[in-house]
């Protein structure tokens, strides 16, 4: 067994649970189809709040971590055989 494999998952699952957790965490930005279509008749205001940016920050910062890891995995076992 590889010795990298399990750090790797362990922050593959962490990345992937707090991807999820800062993701619910976001404020919903309409109420479906009619805001999507309304919404580009009216500017809202401009800019979010900086607590919004940082929550975004981290949502990007843990995609990344998780997809680079994916790609890890993809290079570790190129044909799926975890053996």
């Amino acid at each position: 067994m590889n010795p990298l494999l399990i750090p790797l998952i362990v922050i593959w699952f962490l990345s992937g649970i707090g991807l999820v957790i800062f993701i619910l965490m976001h404020s919903g930005k309409g109420t479906g189809v009619s805001e999507m279509i309304a919404g580009s008749m009216y500017s809202n205001m401009g800019g979010t709040g900086t607590v919004e940016k940082n929550l975004d920050k981290l949502t990007i910062i843990c995609a990344a971590v998780f997809i680079i890891c994916l790609l890890i995995f993809m290079l570790i076992f190129p044909q799926g055989s975890v053996a």
